[in-house]
């Protein structure tokens, strides 16, 4: 056993000391299997598309037509998204797309780098080395992977959110860097709660006032685009996609698929529902108690993909800093803290949900779902509330004061603390 131990802490040190070097070789061969085997990335043809029908009067009318089984695929997201990716347009294709997965591998980086040192005290550690190691490891995940294949925003967002929270060392650049995350994507909203959890009450009131001024300034640009995203489309799911397909892997779509038609709304979903937010709400609170940041960043984006209608496998990039705390985190030699990382593992690196929306697509067209598929169908669920469970039971508060972005500690009373 001892053996063991030592040989893979000896692996761990020769990978370590050679950080950079992996990281090069696993964003070389990602572009390769790019370039070998390419694939397409409908995602960022909707967003280069769509982005100009925001001046003519057309963008909710837009969309780039595939194949089963999701035909149609529309502009979803707020007017002010549009207005970013207006300068897609102006791009040629393939720079497009080199420039938009060039930034999305950096955008990674951010994330593993900014969930690190919300968890470790700036200096503490080997945070550039370890950073480096879990964006090369990262790529091969498939939520990663498969914002990478999509053209997908994901990424981009995440590092958005993450690196104004870990690095900003200001209220406003903190609460600016969620409330744009939130004026883009309306997901990443979630983080407000991060905000007010942790106490940040200036940080999250420049939050609302960053979203604020990105719809106005929208508004200001297509009124009548505006007002129908804001009026009538932004609740309609519809638009989205299927509730029920495996690709979905929020709450709602694990119970649709056990329980039949679209589960939203009964008793079992409110009851579910229920029991996800206490079990959330209570990692949160221990996260925030023993001063964990980044363990409360995960609780509530954890909690933010479970219980949004609609959360594709691709969204749920926030595996990598859930992976982070459960690896690197308080109590991190806890026999349920390990069992978690493992089957983050699994789900993620074994590439669950396409495997099964392959399977999907072949056999599952009416009728009741398979029922060994529905189970399976609830990796992500399951990976989520396990590591509620552990947020809630795993590690100790910290005694020592740990340096926070605000340039101050955690014990003193300031907007950048986790106590006030």
């Amino acid at each position: 056993m001892e053996g063991t131990r030592a040989r893979g802490l000896a692996v761990g040190r020769w990978l370590t000391e050679r950080a950079g070097w992996c990281l090069g070789a696993s964003v070389a061969l990602y572009a390769l299997t790019a370039l070998v085997d390419p694939s397409q990335p409908l995602d960022l043809r909707v967003y280069r598309g769509g982005a100009p029908h925001l001046f003519s009067g057309g963008l909710y009318d837009f969309a780039v037509h595939t194949g089963p089984p999701i035909p149609v695929l529309p502009f979803t997201y707020p007017p002010f998204a549009a207005l970013l990716f207006t300068p897609l347009a102006a791009l040629p294709w393939d720079v497009a797309l080199v420039l938009w997965r060039a930034v999305s591998v950096a955008a990674l980086l951010v994330l593993t780098a900014g969930s690190l040192r919300l968890l470790t005290p700036p200096g503490g550690g080997r945070v550039r080395e370890r950073a480096l190691l879990w964006a090369a490891a990262g790529l091969w995940l498939e939520p990663v992977r498969h914002t990478l294949d999509q053209g997908q925003i994901n990424l981009l967002l995440g590092g958005l959110v993450v690196g104004g929270l870990a690095l900003c060392r200001t209220a406003a650049g903190r609460g600016a860097a969620v409330g744009l995350a939130a004026s883009v994507k309306l997901t990443p909203a979630v983080g407000g709660l991060y905000l007010l959890a942790t106490r940040q009450w200036r940080a999250a009131l420049w939050a609302t006032a960053a979203g604020a001024a990105a719809t106005v300034l929208a508004w200001c640009v297509s009124p009548g685009q505006s007002w129908r995203y804001w009026t009538s489309l932004v609740t309609d799911t519809s638009r989205v996609g299927p509730v029920r397909t495996v690709r979905n892997q929020s709450l709602r779509g694990a119970l649709t698929r056990l329980l039949g038609p679209d589960a939203g709304g009964t008793a079992l979903w409110w009851t579910a529902l229920a029991l996800v937010t206490l079990a959330a709400a209570w990692a949160l609170y221990a996260a925030v108690r023993r001063e964990d940041r980044l363990g409360a960043l995960v609780a509530v984006q954890l909690y933010g993909l479970l219980v949004c209608p609609i959360s594709w496998s691709h969204h749920w990039i926030w595996c990598v800093p859930a992976m982070i705390w459960l690896a690197h985190g308080p109590g991190r030699r806890l026999p349920l803290r390990r069992v978690a990382l493992a089957l983050w593992a699994l789900v993620t690196a074994g590439r669950l949900a396409p495997r099964l929306s392959r399977i999907e697509d072949a056999t599952v067209h009416s009728g009741p779902y398979p029922a060994l598929m529905a189970w399976l169908g609830t990796g992500f669920a399951v990976c989520a509330v396990l590591t509620f469970l552990v947020l809630a039971t795993g590690g100790e508060r910290r005694r020592e004061h740990a340096a926070v972005p605000g340039g101050q500690r955690s014990g003193d009373r300031s907007d950048s603390s986790l106590l006030s």
